[in-house]
């Protein structure tokens, strides 16, 4: 998560009726590609919290090769026994359905958007049932980003689901020990109860290899940009297709205006990225910009008929440096002039103005 970046978390039951399994409907498998393509890439990120029974009826493979289109537009598949919490504690809003983890999310306070209310599963007296009755529901054949962002924006935190989650908060791990001993009829042991942290999950940054639908406006050395992975509906200015070298379509390269890739600048096989920027133009005549992501923060970029540049971040700032990229592509292309000392360009992206620092490369 970079940030300005809001977190979606879509969550499902493993009941036939869940929002993976959408009750014959099949909804979820035409809702992602839809939020990837309505949402901007800049400002959000996608992750799924699948029921453990689901990965395990399917098998991993299965379940990462449905997901594929998903994935390679940048939706992350959280680990269902380890970092289900965590991504819990850290979204913005919740796309679910009549499951626990929709229920644990309003007991947190998490905006939620059931796809999905399992209607006449559910025993009509039980707290959840009373939820999934209360919560707004998720349209999803209905334009998403409107619906998310008033999902965030309207939520009011509803205290009824954390009272049925706890009526001891932080006292979880005294209460139930001494029941735990309780029923071995032992005595208990000596000190505090306590519980393990939830440990900080394994990075892992967004990556998009999906091609990337790029709208632009720059005025003097201030550029907007907005990148989709897939068509965007209204969006404004100017636009670029901008891939990444490992998109499962090596067709996308023959037509994309920004080529990108990312890793070491060291690497060997390479030849570092100035020698990977001079292949890449000569190979796509149509491709005007290609640029090397190097690190969080910096990218080496060269323009064709411009000449190379280094690209770094300016202190504060923290955007996709592959935006940057884009962002520098279109500045260039609106007859903007990088002088010997080097200009920092403002990108207005995810709802924040990230300034970057473009120096001629030696």
């Amino acid at each position: 998560m970079r940030r300005g970046q809001r977190l979606v978390v879509l969550n499902s039951t493993w009941n036939p009726e869940g929002l993976f399994g959408s009750g014959g409907e099949d909804v979820l498998p035409g809702l992602l590609p839809r939020l990837a393509a309505e949402l901007p890439a800049d400002d959000y990120r996608l992750a799924a919290v699948l029921h453990p029974n689901i990965w395990y009826g399917h098998g991993p493979g299965q379940i990462r090769a449905w997901l594929d289109r998903a994935r390679r537009g940048g939706l992350v598949l959280v680990d269902p026994v380890h970092a289900w919490r965590q991504a819990l504690l850290a979204a913005d809003l919740v796309l679910g359905d009549f499951g626990a983890v929709s229920y644990y999310a309003a007991a947190l306070g998490t905006p939620v958007l059931l796809a999905a209310d399992g209607a006449g599963l559910l025993d009509g007296e039980a707290p959840l049932a009373e939820f999934v009755r209360r919560a707004p529901r998720l349209d999803p054949y209905g334009p998403l980003l409107p619906q998310v962002e008033r999902g965030i924006a309207a939520h009011r935190p509803d205290p009824a689901p954390a009272g049925f989650v706890t009526s001891e908060p932080g006292r979880s791990a005294e209460l139930l020990r001494r029941h735990f001993y309780a029923l071995m009829d032992l005595p208990e042991p000596p000190g505090p109860a306590s519980l393990e942290p939830l440990p900080l999950p394994p990075y892992a940054p967004g990556r998009t290899t999906a091609p990337l639908r790029v709208r632009t406006r720059a005025e003097g050395t201030d550029v907007v940009v907005e990148r989709f992975a897939e068509h965007p509906p209204g969006a404004a200015g100017d636009a670029h297709l901008a891939v990444h070298e490992e998109t499962r379509h090596p067709g996308d390269l023959d037509v994309a205006d920004v080529i990108t890739r990312d890793g070491p600048a060291e690497d060997p096989r390479l030849g570092g990225p100035g020698a990977w920027a001079d292949e890449v133009l000569g190979l796509h005549p149509h491709c005007a910009t290609a640029g090397y992501v190097t690190g969080p923060h910096a990218c080496f970029v060269r323009s064709r008929g411009h000449g190379a540049f280094r690209v770094a971040a300016e202190p504060g700032a923290d955007a996709d440096p592959a935006a940057y990229a884009s962002a520098l592509h279109a500045w260039l292309a609106y007859g903007g002039t990088v002088p010997a000392g080097g200009v920092v360009l403002r990108m207005h992206t995810a709802g924040g103005t990230h300034p970057f620092r473009v120096t001629p490369a030696a």
